[in-house]
Parts: structure tokens; sequence; C-alpha cells
């Protein structure tokens, strides 16, 4: 693999480029990476991260990208239960990770003065030269209803998984030989960093932004003449919202296909879209640890508004009810998929979550929907309190958990709100207990010291009592219906 890199003005050569993952290669094996073991990754996007996820999967180790919004203890929960060799972390980013226990984990930092930097430890060390080992892949984390994260864990693919994960690729995200493709959603993203891989695999042009700009966006397509890119429905939105004088300034003939996955768009964006850019806009619907399931292209996306596209070539697709039984077409229930191009995987110390997801070979992740009469699958709701904001999986069970830590707090929900630009937001309701003087600027301040930003509520509601079963769940349904009361959507 010798993909050229783009990024922040700066061109660094296929050669070299080559020579630099190959010694950070090395590097991970002096540091005492061995197959199978972890590298865990704090960077914001840009060569460097690239540079260690192709070493790490060169020598057969699984890189584990942490988003870097996260705050010390959700870090030190991934850097513990992944069991993380080492860890290479910006060093803006370690340094507010305050009280962070490193003991055990060989730490790294880059872009930093102070030792042990990353770039001359590799740097000191010869390339390697030895054959690549079984090819491993990425360790997400994904969280679940318990509100802790949970490791994917992906066994070795076999060479004709590793051929037909390719081909997925190239289906699902248009990769073609000497494509010039922009990455500017965040690496640490199962969805942008499996596209830089895959792109750089093929000896791709890759041009890597550390953060979406709309407008740079448009520029740097018209410059390159840029022919793919990776971008989501927020992304969609804020190009949308830029001045039409601005939109019909640059030229964007030279793209040929953007792939958005992650979460769904709502069809007047895509229409917008596709009336702009040509039908070069496409969908996929998938999972980090299921892989890509279905795709959506723009013809099909124009007469079948709001689905999630067809299975792609062998995958199956079963809506099922509750007890597992088979639901006529049309009929919504959960969707149980198999997609025989991606290796198996299990969630790290948790076998029993991983067996819960199964029925008769067939995993789901809690969405619910249908298949039309044309094989179209349609997603209508998800059974799990899952929020996808700005296609980021948001759990509120994790968020409920530390709010009702916080003092005053009787009882608390956490669920997802209609948003404009990102397509759901969070919204908190939060029961005082009794004489407690909550305001909602105390609770938002509570959340935002322990967790990343990105899961402070931005709408908090106080409520005498929250509906609650005679089990004892809430009714979440019940707290929701007024968002979502005449939206055209329910997720």
């Amino acid at each position: 693999m010798k993909p050229s890199v783009e990024f922040q003005g700066t061109h660094i050569d296929p050669e070299v480029f080559f020579e630099r993952y190959q010694r950070a290669a090395a590097a991970l094996r002096e540091a005492g990476v061995g197959e199978g073991d972890v590298v865990a990754l704090m960077l914001y996007n840009g060569p460097l991260a690239l540079e260690l996820m192709l070493a790490a999967r060169w020598i057969g180790a699984l890189w584990c990208p942490i988003n870097w919004h996260f705050k010390t203890d959700e870090v030190a929960h991934i850097l513990s239960d992944s069991g993380a060799k080492v860890f290479v972390c910006d060093a803006a980013l370690l340094d507010a990770l305050h009280g962070l226990e490193l003991r055990g984990i060989r730490t790294f930092v880059s872009v930093g003065d102070a030792p042990p930097g990353w770039e001359a430890f590799r740097d000191a060390t010869p390339p390697i030269d030895t054959a690549a080992c079984a090819v491993r892949g990425a360790m997400f984390y994904t969280s679940g209803t318990t509100g802790r994260p949970k490791g994917i864990r992906r066994a070795a693919a076999s060479a004709e998984q590793a051929t037909r994960g390719l081909e997925v690729l190239h289906q699902v995200l248009g990769f073609e030989p000497g494509m010039r493709a922009l990455v500017s959603a965040p690496m640490y993203h199962s969805a942008p960093n499996s596209y830089s891989i895959g792109a750089a695999q093929l000896n791709a042009q890759l041009f890597i932004e550390e953060r979406f700009d709309a407008e740079r966006t448009l520029q740097l397509i018209e410059r390159h003449r840029l022919t793919h890119a990776y971008l989501v429905p927020t992304m969609y939105v804020r190009l949308l919202a830029l001045p039409e004088s601005v939109r019909r300034r640059h030229d964007l003939s030279s793209m040929r296909f953007v792939a958005s996955t992650g979460s769904p768009c709502a069809p007047e964006v895509k229409r917008a879209m596709i009336a702009w850019w040509g039908p070069v806009i496409h969908e996929a619907y998938g999972a980090s640890e299921l892989g890509y399931m279905t795709l959506l292209d723009s013809h099909d996306a124009l007469r079948k508004p709001g689905s999630a596209g067809k299975p792609l070539p062998g995958v199956t697709i079963a809506i099922l009810d509750d007890a597992g039984n088979a639901l006529p077409q049309g009929q919504a229930g959960l969707i149980y998929v198999h997609q025989p191009a991606f290796a198996d995987f299990s969630y790290a110390g948790n076998e029993a979550a991983r067996r819960s997801i199964e029925r008769a070979g067939l995993k789901t992740l809690g969405d619910i929907g249908y298949l039309d009469e044309d094989g179209f699958l349609f997603i209508v709701d998800r059974s799990a309190d899952l929020v996808i904001s700005g296609g980021v999986n948001i759990y509120p069970a994790e968020i409920e958990a530390v709010l009702q830590m916080l003092p005053g707090v009787a009882d608390c929900a956490v669920f997802g709100i209609p948003d404009a630009e990102f397509g759901e937001a969070l919204a908190a309701a939060v029961q005082p207990s009794a004489g407690a003087l909550l305001q909602a600027a105390d609770v938002q301040a509570f959340l935002k010291a322990r967790m990343a930003g990105y899961k402070v509520p931005r709408v908090v509601a106080f409520h005498d009592q929250l509906p609650r079963e005679d089990t004892g769940k809430i009714f979440k349904r019940k707290l929701r219906e007024p968002y979502w009361a005449g939206s055209a959507r329910r997720i």
C-alpha cells in the first residue's frame, strides 16, 4: 500500500509515506506490540493517525481509535478494557486528561516537545522488512444499554474475506484506482476510518482534513479535481446552508462518488444534494460490528425516498418479531442480518452481550424496519435508546449513569429529539429531589466536566415525576412524543 497524502498544504509522496509506516510498524514491535495486540490511538485527523493504523495492520495488531472528545474516565475505561499495549496520544489531548492512570501501558506523545515523543522513537527505528502478518483491523468501541462502551474485537480475516471485504468497499464507497479522495470526518469513527484504510489499499491520493469546513470542501474539490469523498448528512446540511453565490462559484464536476453512512439522511436533504452535485450521492446501512449491508444510489434515492437501500450481494436481511418469526413484506420488525464478507467479532470481555444479538446465524443491533415489495430496506425506529447525532452514536444510559450522581437529581432520562442540522439532539428529563433547586445550566455543567461535550443534552426539562411502567422502566416514548409531534420521521 503506497497512498499519497495531502494535509494542511503538505504533500507526502507514496514512497515516503510507505517508508514512514514501515518504520512505525517496526517501532510498534520495538515497543512490545505483537500480532493480536492492541494499539490505542487518540489523535486528530492527519497523516500520523493513518500511518499508525497502517503500521498496526502490517504487523497483525488491532488499532483502537479513541474519540478525542472523551474525558479521563472514558479514556481510562477503554485503555483498561481493550488491554492496550501502546497508547499514542496528541500531546495537547494528553495534557487535558488529568489524573489518567497509564501504568503498564507504553505511552507516546505526538506533536509535542515532551518525551517520549512518537516521531523521534519512530525515526530512530529501521523500517521493517518482513512480510505483513494476518490482517486484523480496528477495535472500535460502541456503547451498550448498560452505559459502558463495548470493544468490538474482530477475528483475523481469511484470504477470501479480505478479498470480498475490499469488493464491498468498492461497491459501497465507490473505490477505484486513481481516486483522489477527501476525508474530513473524524477518523476515530469506524466509517471514515475504514474509508481511509480502504483508499490507502488502492494507493489513492488522500486529502485528509483535520475538521470539516463546508466552503473549504468546495474549494478542495475544485482546486484538486477530487473524485471521491466521505460525507455524513450533517455535512450535507452545512453545505446546503452556504449562500447560493458561494455554492455556484465552484466547479464540482470532477466528483464521481460521495459515500455516506452512519446516520439516516432526510429525503429532502438528499434530493437537494443530488440536484446540486448530480447523481453521485450514495448511502449505505451498516454498523461497526456487522459491516455494510445495503446500498442506495442517487437514482433509487429519488424513487424510494427514506430507504436505506437494497442488500448487497451475499447479504441476508430478515425481518423478525420478538419470538424470531419472519414477518411479511411491509411489516416492521427487528432487522437481522448476515454479511459473510467480514470476519466474525466478539465484544471484549462481554460474551453475553455478543450472544444476545444473534439468532440462527443472524445478528441484530436493535434497529426496526421492513422490506418493501422491491426488496428495499426502510428503517423506521430503534428498539434501543441509541441516539445518532451527526453520525455519532450516543447511548443515553451512559449519560444517565453520570447524571444520577448529581446531588439533587432523584430520577432522569436522556433521549433524542429532532434537530435540523444533526438529525437528532439530546434532551434530558430530570426529576429533582424534594427541595432541590436545580437549573438546566447546573445539569449541563456537571455533565460537561465528566463527559465529551457532544453527550451533554442541549435541552433540559424538569418534571415533578417521570412516567414509569409497572416494571419500573421509564416510558421514554411519552417523554419524546411532544418533541417529535409534527415531524415526518421518528428517528
